[in-house]
């Protein structure tokens, strides 16, 4: 038996509370991914391997979060579909631009709301800039590998068609809500016997009167999850596919994280790092998306590219750019797993200024006994 014969069905709740809200597998993935990113810069710290401060590091990756989040958000409305930042309704959550789950987030936005984020703790705190950017760029791929995986239990980003002799090809029920749009290649289905019996099937058990092709695709989707006898109706009608969101986690997390802790096994100058995550995520989210469906809205571009394609290509060249100027500047290198221990930033000061205190505090004791000698007097 292969995964070619497998119909995806998993539930993208880790824990349902009522109809359509619980906790989701996609938002413990980034729990998760920050809690690893943590940890790591955390014993990079505590080993003297970064310029970061211990003390630092909780309100460090907190900033990072932020940023990854309002970056990922307002970079998919920028990037993918900008009419949701001036689309407002009367449900929550009223704009466009916060109903995460329409359309999710965008990595090449949430990358810009890293960099946003290490700009104001540099800032705020004094670490170098590109050193913290060089301890996001390890500690993120983590991150991106766990939301990889979350994609794929969502069933959406889903791949493009693969050989049925595929020993690992996915069928995704999600597919259906392409067909919808009127110029799809499979719209007709929906008219099909096949599809109507399916259809016909999930009003039987359906709870609820269903009204219009989106909710029914809705619950078709759903009772896949849940009916034996729907989920082999909707079987036959489906593609089998790429699980194209596995590649990319492999890609774009596993094997990104080893290469970037390769480079980084002896001391480098700030912002090397940094730049080879920018070189190495574009190629392998390049990679990637040969073999994922492009975004239904846009389709391919030119050169038969993707959208996410043609910014890893921009996200390239910058890349590179970075990588050379920053290879080349003055600066000491640092970090580096065989390297000497660093004293983290910050630390030195503030023993400065503890031994500062301690010595005002020790010229105070010493001027208050001659004083009082003097009051005293000769005994």
């Amino acid at each position: 038996m292969t995964l070619a014969a497998y119909l995806h069905r998993i539930d993208p709740f880790a824990l349902q509370l009522w109809d359509g809200f619980g906790i989701r597998w996609y938002g413990l993935s980034y729990v998760v991914g920050f809690l690893c990113g943590y940890l790591i810069i955390r014993i990079l710290s505590r080993r003297g391997r970064t310029l970061l401060a211990p003390r630092h590091v909780g309100d460090f990756v907190l900033a990072v979060a932020i940023g990854t989040v309002v970056g990922g958000r307002l970079g998919y409305c920028l990037f993918y579909r900008p009419e949701l930042l001036i689309q407002f309704s009367d449900r929550l959550p009223f704009w466009g631009l916060l109903a995460i789950n329409e359309g999710g987030m965008a990595s090449h936005g949430g990358i810009l709301g890293i960099v946003a984020a290490c700009l104001y703790f540099s800032w705020r705190h004094g670490p170098p800039l590109l050193h913290l950017l060089d301890l996001t760029a390890l500690a993120s791929t983590i991150g991106i590998f766990f939301g990889r995986v979350a994609n794929f239990i969502n069933g959406e980003l889903i791949g493009r068609p693969a050989s049925p002799n595929l020993p690992w090809a996915v069928k995704f029920p999600q597919e259906i809500v392409a067909w919808l749009r009127p110029e799809h290649p499979m719209h007709d289905r929906l008219s099909s016997p096949q599809f109507q019996r399916v259809e016909q099937m999930v009003r039987d058990v359906s709870d609820q009167p269903i009204t219009g092709p989106g909710e029914m695709v809705h619950q078709i989707i759903t009772h896949t999850r849940t009916n034996e006898a729907v989920a082999e109706a909707v079987r036959p009608l489906l593609t089998p596919r790429h699980p194209s969101q596995l590649y990319e986690a492999l890609l774009e997390g596993a094997v990104l994280f080893v290469l970037l802790m390769a480079i980084w096994a002896k001391p480098r100058k700030p912002g090397v790092i940094a730049g080879w995550f920018l070189v190495g995520y574009a190629v392998v989210r390049i990679i990637g998306e040969m073999f994922r469906m492009p975004d239904a809205h846009i389709g391919y571009e030119l050169l038969w590219l993707t959208r996410g394609q043609w910014l890893s290509i921009l996200m390239l060249a910058i890349g590179v750019v970075c990588l050379v100027w920053w290879s080349r500047r003055q600066a000491e290198p640092v970090g580096g797993w065989a390297g000497p221990a660093l004293p983290p930033a910050g630390e030195e000061e503030e023993e400065e200024a503890n031994q500062k205190g301690g010595e005002a505090r020790a010229g105070g004791g010493r001027k208050k006994t001659k004083k009082a000698a003097r009051k005293k007097g000769p005994g």
